[in-house]
């Protein structure tokens, strides 16, 4: 298993479960040693970066290195998630790469998540292994054993 240094656990934030659990398979699959939270909502996603609503007492867990990230979510979408994200004290995103997942074809999505500093990357679903492992490897520092 590869490790990484501050890449000890990566979060998937879409609203569609399947995808999720695809998602989470994919990661798996590279042999890279994370954690991987699953969160179906952005307002949750929010919480569990911030340590509240019902993260409030999980002051221990492990802390998102990357943050994959559904454009086209109920409620709050991702963009909304990033209008928040922004808000969020620095303490608690602390060498997180937000990367936008989506599907979405719309050429202006593309170039609002290059407009915004704190996205890193937008990829086409489905993410795929090759594309964690460039991540992981661009942004975070390989540990050899």
């Amino acid at each position: 298993m590869k490790k990484f240094k501050d890449l000890s656990c990566v979060l998937l934030v879409d609203d569609d479960i399947p995808t999720n659990y695809i998602h989470r398979k994919i990661v798996q699959n590279t042999n890279i040693e994370v954690d991987i939270k699953t969160i179906t909502s952005a307002r949750e996603a929010l919480d569990y970066l911030t340590f509240s609503g019902k993260y409030e007492n999980d002051v221990d867990m492990f802390r998102p290195g990357i943050i994959f990230l559904d454009i086209n979510m109920p409620g709050m979408s991702g963009w909304d998630f990033m209008e928040e994200y922004r808000k969020i004290d620095e303490v608690h995103k602390l060498k997180t790469v937000v990367v936008m997942l989506t599907t979405s074809l719309n050429p202006d999505d593309e170039l609002m998540a290059s407009a915004n500093h704190e996205i890193m990357n937008y990829l086409h679903k489905p993410l795929n292994e090759d594309a964690f492992v460039k991540i992981a490897g661009k942004y975070f520092e390989e540990i050899n054993n």
